[in-house]
């Protein structure tokens, strides 16, 4: 649905809270259809921007796994191959 929208669990060091915002400002973004909100649907727009932060931010802690942490730095890397190999 978002290509912005990057997984955020399972990762060392875990998704910090600017991560967890950025996600769900992107999620807002694509379901309300606009980037930046009209003054008049503002407020709204930041509660559901702070709402999904909170609940994903309980999503990412309540969720366990045996898999061991991702390496941030070697899944940005192969995500930079995978558009180096797409738009090349």
């Amino acid at each position: 649905m978002c290509r912005n929208i990057k997984p955020l669990f399972n990762f060392d060091p875990p998704a910090t809270d600017d991560e967890i915002h950025d996600a769900a400002l992107q999620f807002v973004r694509k379901l309300s259809g606009t980037t930046k909100p009209s003054k008049r649907n503002e407020i709204a727009f930041e509660h559901a921007v702070s709402s999904i932060a909170a609940c994903a931010r309980d999503l990412l802690s309540s969720m366990e796994t045996s898999q061991p942490p991702r390496d941030r730095e070697e899944v940005a890397a192969k995500a930079r191959a995978r558009s180096a190999a797409r738009f090349a």
